[in-house]
């Protein structure tokens, strides 16, 4: 029996994943850099923190990540955030949810004001309470610690009556770390038999598959 679900939000809720994919090309281009945006975008889910040091030099992350990660956020709502929409059928699966007397948790890598961004794009800022984001974390996903923020605020559930929703292969890595099941979705852009080779349960195609199949 499910009795919450912790959802991603990038990629998983709403279709931001090429434009974070773009805002990082258009930064490290700016900062004398040049990496495929096919190499960036299969990156896009970890924050900061962690997709950096996958391009970047320690030395170099040391001297220009801070200016780095701060043009990216610049870029990315100046130049991005108009393009960025809800998947369909956020908002009927939410409300399935809720009718059914499940606890939704927001467990996003993104910063707080962008996380409120995507709650208005994909038209549920009005039905979650609960929500985590990189402001709640140490370390970005991969890493657990966004899952355990999210824990923190699911008192007397149990791990086993908790599902996590997520687009990446590092939602599944950080959420297995803390004995959370994850399902995939698709509509992120990750191939199935990386989900699954990263610890998913089940594979979904999007939200509105998710509210057509999700037995609750």
């Amino acid at each position: 029996m499910i009795k919450a679900v912790i959802f991603d939000v990038d990629g998983t809720l709403v279709n931001s994943v090429d434009s974070h994919a773009h805002a990082w090309q258009d930064a490290f281009n700016a900062f004398g850099h040049d990496f495929a945006f096919d190499k960036i975008r299969s990156q896009i889910g970890k924050g900061g923190d962690q997709l950096m040091p996958v391009f970047l030099s320690h030395d170099e992350v040391e001297a220009q990540g801070p200016d780095i990660e701060r043009f990216r956020t610049g870029i990315l709502k100046e130049r991005y955030f108009p393009g960025i929409r809800g998947f369909p059928k956020v908002r009927e699966l939410f409300e399935k949810l809720i009718a059914g007397n499940i606890e939704i948790v927001l467990a996003s890598s993104a910063k707080k004001d962008e996380l409120q961004f995507y709650k208005q794009a994909a038209g549920i800022e009005d039905l979650v309470e609960k929500e985590t984001s990189s402001d709640d974390a140490d370390k970005s996903k991969p890493h657990p610690d966004i899952f355990e923020a999210a824990l923190a605020l699911l008192h007397g559930i149990d791990k086993t009556d908790i599902l996590v929703v997520g687009d990446t292969p590092y939602d599944a890595e950080a959420a297995g770390k803390v004995g959370l099941r994850t399902v995939g979705v698709l509509c992120g852009g990750f191939a199935e038999e990386d989900l699954r080779a990263a610890g998913c349960v089940a594979i979904y195609r999007d939200a509105a598959d998710l509210l057509e199949r999700l037995a609750i």
